[in-house]
């Protein structure tokens, strides 16, 4: 599997954005997925996943604020971020074919990941 992860940008806080990750050479439709983004001296979190049945998990720090959703038909996982804050500026990246595990809010990535794409929420 290869992603592509596109959608990022600079945006005033308050404002929205919403990431994409295109996947390719993979049975996108039969695997859980996640969203992760990462500062500069601190390790990768999870935003958000979503399995195959599309359930969902998210990061406490962005639930109510933040949507992930898949589309089998295009292969493509999103991430619709509204009411962006500062602290959400980040490194997001995408991850395809994981363990999801809904009951215990657990996300478990696996390789490759992308280049990710840079979000940067000015207050």
């Amino acid at each position: 599997v290869r992603v592509t992860e596109s959608g990022g940008g600079l945006v005033q806080a308050g404002e929205s954005l919403r990431l994409s990750c295109t996947a390719t050479g993979g049975t996108f439709s039969r695997v859980g997925m996640g969203w992760y983004r990462q500062v500069p001296g601190s390790q990768r979190e999870l935003v958000a996943a979503i399995g195959i049945g599309s359930s969902t998990v998210y990061a406490d720090s962005v639930k109510g604020r933040f949507t992930i959703s898949r589309d089998n038909a295009k292969s493509t996982l999103y991430l619709q971020m509204n009411s962006l804050k500062p602290e959400d500026t980040a490194v997001y990246y995408c991850n395809v074919g994981g363990t999801f595990v809904p009951a215990a809010g657990r996300y478990y990535p696996v390789p490759p990941w992308g280049q990710g794409t840079q979000v940067t929420v000015h207050s």
